[in-house]
């Protein structure tokens, strides 16, 4: 295997001096470390003293990562560079040196350690990764040298309590032992018995299953000192702890499991701020330093129970101490990823982050015994503690408490509504099942949201236990459900890896021109095909039926990006106008643009071709992106500045925008929306973009961004004022102007019209708004037109009847709901929508009343002509015309009325299906037989079903003619009497 070629310089270069030292002696006492102090020193080292670049921590919400939840490493906001597919415009390419601090979420998804939390002194949902980061720059020597001098001379860790490990090879992967690192880490000093070998699982860290990855050295710290403690390393002792990882990325795993030697080595370095405070404060527990002790407090002062003794497992009476940890290590994590935007939902980061608050809520209520409310009251605590890293803790702190709050109140909600379930469902089991249905269960965890280990504890009261393995079965659909398709796999393996980015380079093929894509105009002059890719490496031939990238010198393709799909299409090869390629997928690597087909015909490297966008699709898109920005701006007019983009995805059919708010939009508040986004329609005004320098741009007024990382320069694209008067301060106009890399319009006239068809709140504090234009739009208007029509007609049906039917009035009820599913689902105006479900809510409680009403008159008069018949008859069996349910109910209540000592059963045949409908009441106390039981022997005789309690009870069956119905009234009436005589 080749060796990795990277710039390494000796000790002796490093502008830090390391000492030898023994590994006896104590290090010099350096003054108390805060964790803010600690935090600082950690920046400042390698700003100050080793000309590193400090970059914010990215939000905790990853971008345009998939395959993650969260943040969950330092690295994650670095992996485009890493993968060597960053945008080479953008700020991040010209990294060498990094550090920072970053905020990392470790709940959910493969790295997962929610449950642990609470149980132990060390595990956390969210935690402060420090890093610090070489990109084709320092190496091992240099990496090892900073490390060893920050902890042991600046921080004043004692040496002695420190052991490194190191690489020992992997033969089976043909991986030799990294001796050059165990030889920095002698050459430093540090004593042969602490510089320790591990394999594979310790010692060589991959980022997934293909892509960088290499050996790493770790650092340890003994918490007991005055020992030698090697055999204890990566021995799950929770007194030797791994404090700091450096990782060497030289190889680069392929997709057949192969290791390449990279093209250019870097470091990536990891030091979890909470143990490292843990060792500077002298603690044994992470939640005894600074970073949680003001927290603890502070739920105890609200709560009742006693004071937090830092106690685990059989000492820990009644969970005590472990729901303090649960709280305060929540409580930090619901704060940081609801001021980053992600809050308590169902499905994804947002599913998991419901979770750990409710986690919170129990562990608050039932264990510490807190009110309503306390732990919405510690937000401010944590902002105190983390706000001067990150200040958007401060100024996100009443939308943090009232988020909590709102999903608080709902979850003692659903735990009311979730015992009743359970309640329900243990009463209807047999007495002799011990187990709980998985279903039910289930279906309480993921609807409900209540914890499966509170439904167990219910359990166990009732002497009961969960199917446990019905359970994992319908937890595993779920996921599969979830899981990413093969589709979508084998779409993926189309974009380019590393080692083909990499040799692209070094081949010097330029990075693709689509600078076309902005002349709106399509591109038939002919391009040149530079490279072709077959999901696995380069090729310089693809032939008929293979699927491949290929990469252009310039194209008129969008790619996607920035919200936008991607443009659709075809190429021509040169000559041959009737050969088609169509387009399937385009999008950006490392600032080429692949363009995924499957080849109709024999493709080769240098090959000329025409690209043809399909224009319809193109402009459709431009519409949508055009009105996403107006409608940005029409909603901050609307509701303010504080109003936040959450999000956005524009196609050809519509456009769909995610923003902050208390509250889904009233209908007054959609009316105006529409009016001043239909006003800057009408205005036609020019749409002005223009490229400027990153830094010049985020300096325009009331400019909107959102979390991505931009390429300098930086487009900006501005409706009715020109770039270059919002960058000079020449207007006082108040308009819409965003960084944007989309196509647009040249004016706003082009959108026509624009429709709001949805709004809704997908989460608590998050609103979705779907919208149309063009034609669309106008489709929709009249859909809405139509269907106001509609209603109107209904309403003056059912209103009007002066003297109803019950047949007219439930064809009536029928017709609302028919048009209640219209409404629903039909595209219309959102605020129209809203108003005629209001209508029609209250059109069908008038037919309901209507209904009820007239059945009441029905069984009435049903009742009297029976009674007439069947006059002080202990069981009375017989039947009436009605295809009501209702009406078969109610006539056996009225007659149980005047009847109270009879048994009571009437049955309805339906024709020409031979239905029967089935409906029986006993009286009250009777002891021969129960209603239900009496009910389902007749409907079981009638091959149906029944169900009810013991005094009243109705079921259904089918009776295939009348003789067949008239044997079954005497079966009924037999089977009543000889249960009375068996009691006598």
């Amino acid at each position: 295997m080749a060796a990795c070629i990277c710039a390494v310089r000796c000790c002796a270069r490093l502008s830090v001096s390391v000492s030898a030292r023994r590994c006896s002696g104590l290090s010099r006492a350096h003054g108390h470390f805060t964790s803010q102090r600690a935090r600082r020193t950690f920046i400042e080292f390698f700003t100050e003293q080793h000309a590193h670049r400090a970059v914010a921590s990215a939000p905790v919400r990853p971008r345009g990562d998939p395959s993650l939840l969260f943040v969950n490493a330092g690295m994650n906001q670095f992996k485009p560079l890493l993968l060597g597919c960053a945008d080479p415009r953008s700020e991040m390419t010209s990294y060498r040196r990094v550090v920072n601090s970053q905020k990392c979420v470790r709940a959910g998804g493969k790295h997962n350690d929610l449950e642990d939390v609470g149980r132990d002194v060390y595990h956390h949902t969210f935690f402060e990764m420090l890093g610090n980061w070489s990109f084709g720059d320092y190496f091992k020597v240099e990496a090892c040298a900073m490390a060893w001098h920050l902890l042991t001379e600046v921080y004043g860790i004692p040496a002695e309590r420190l052991y490194v490990s190191y690489f020992i090879g992997d033969d089976a992967s043909g991986l030799p032992p990294d001796e050059e690192t165990q030889n920095i880490w002698l050459s430093l000093g540090v004593c042969p018995d602490h510089v320790l070998p591990f394999g594979m699982r310790d010692n060589f860290w991959e980022m997934g299953d293909t892509g960088p990855c290499g050996p790493c050295t770790e650092i340890h710290f003994d918490h007991v000192g005055n020992r030698n403690a090697a055999t204890l390393v990566n021995a799950d002792c929770p007194d030797v702890v791994e404090i700091w990882n450096l990782v060497f990325m030289q190889y680069n795993r392929e997709a057949d499991g192969g290791l390449h030697a990279l093209p250019q080595c870097s470091v990536d370095t990891g030091m979890g701020l909470e143990r490292l405070v843990t060792v500077l404060q002298g603690k044994r527990s992470n939640y005894d330093t600074d970073l949680f002790t003001p927290i603890l407090s502070a739920i105890h002062k609200c709560s009742k129970a006693p004071a937090y003794r830092s106690q685990t497992g059989q000492y820990d009476g009644g969970k005590v101490d472990t729901a303090y940890r649960v709280v305060a290590d929540h409580i930090r994590t619901l704060c940081v990823c609801i001021a980053d935007g992600v809050y308590p939902g169902m499905t994804g980061a947002e599913l998991v982050l419901r979770r750990i608050l409710r986690r919170a809520l129990r562990f608050s209520t039932e264990v510490l015994q807190a009110p309503e409310g306390s732990l919405a009251s510690l937000v401010p605590m944590v902002a105190h503690i983390l706000g001067d890293a990150y200040p958007e803790l401060h100024t996100e702190s009443d939308r943090i408490m009232e988020i909590i709050n709102i999903n608080e109140a709902q979850f003692l909600s659903s735990l009311k509504q979730g015992r009743r379930v359970i309640d329900r469902t243990l009463s209807k089991m047999d007495k002799d099942t011990i187990q709980f249905p998985a279903s039910v269960a289930w279906s309480l965890h993921r609807n409900l949201g209540f914890p499966l280990d509170l439904i167990e504890l219910m359990l166990e009261e009732h002497c009961m236990t969960l199917d446990k393995y019905g359970l994992e079965q319908l937890i595993a659909e779920h996921e599969k459900l979830l899981s990413p398709s093969e589709g979508g796999a084998e779409e993926r393996g189309l974009h380019l890896d590393l080692q083909s980015l990499s040799e692209l380079q070094s081949r010097g093929v330029l990075h693709t021109d689509d600078s076309p894509k902005y002349s709106y105009s399509l591109q038939q002059d002919g391009t040149y095909l530079l490279a072709l890719y077959n999901g696995q490496s380069l090729v310089s031939e693809v032939s008929e039926g293979q699927r491949c990238g290929i990469i252009l010198d310039k194209t008129c393709f969008y790619a996607e990006q920035g919200g936008q799909t991607h443009d659709q299409g075809y190429f021509c090869k040169d000559g041959l106008q009737d050969v088609l390629f169509p387009v399937e997928h385009v999008h950006l690597a490392g600032g080429y643009v692949v363009h995924n087909i499957t080849a109709t015909e024999t493709l080769r490297t240098g090959d000329q071709i025409e690209l043809h966008v399909d224009e319809t699709q193109r402009l459709a898109c431009m519409v949508k992106h055009t009105a996403t920005h107006i409608l940005n701006f029409a909603l901050r007019e609307l509701l303010g500045s504080g109003v936040v983009q959450r999000g956005s995805h524009i196609t050809a059919d519509r456009l769909r925008f995610d923003f902050s708010s208390k509250a889904s939009l009233s209908v007054s508040q959609l009316q105006e929306l529409e009016r001043i986004i239909q006003d800057i329609i009408q205005e036609n005004n020019v749409v002005h973009m223009q490229e400027v320098p990153l830094a010049r741009a985020i300096q325009i007024a009331g400019l909107r961004t959102v979390d991505e990382v931009y390429p300098d320069p930086v487009r900006v694209v501005s409706v009715g004022v020109p770039v270059s008067d919002l960058l000079s301060n020449h207007t006082h106009k108040h308009t819409s102007a965003e960084l944007c890399c989309g196509t647009h319009l040249l004016r706003t006239g082009g959108i026509r019209d624009l429709v709001i068809v949805s709004e809704r709140q997908t989460v608590k504090g998050i609103s979705r708004i779907i919208a149309v234009t063009g034609d669309d739009a106008r489709q929709a208007w009249e859909a809405g037109l139509a269907l106001q029509e509609e209603v109107e007609s209904l309403a003056v049906r059912i209103n009007t009847d002066s003297a109803p039917s019950l047949p007219t009035t439930q064809r009536l009820s029928k017709e609302v709901g028919q048009l209640t599913d219209a409404v629903e689902s039909t595209p219309i105006p959102q605020w129209q929508r809203r108003e005629l479900q209001t209508q029609l809510k209250a059109l069908q409680r008038s037919a309901n009343t209507t209904i009820r009403k007239l059945e009441i008159k029905e069984a009435a008069a049903k009742a009297k002509e029976l009674l007439s018949r069947h006059s002080k008859k202990a069981v009375l069996v017989d039947t009436l015309e009605t295809d009501s349910i209702s009406v078969v109910m109610k006539t056996v209540n009225q007659l149980s009325e005047h009847a109270p000592d009879s048994l009571i059963m009437l049955l309805s045949h339906l024709q020409p299906s031979g239905r029967v409908l089935c409906a029986c009441q006993v009286p009250k106390g009777h002891v021969a037989v129960t209603a239900s039981e009496w009910a389902l022997a007749v409907c079981g005789r009638l091959r149906g079903n029944a169900g009810g309690s013991a005094t009243v009870a109705k079921g259904v069956g089918t009776a295939m003619d009348i003789t067949d119905l008239q044997e079954t009234i005497r079966f009924a009436e037999e089977f009543a009497h000889i249960k009375c005589q068996h009691t006598q």
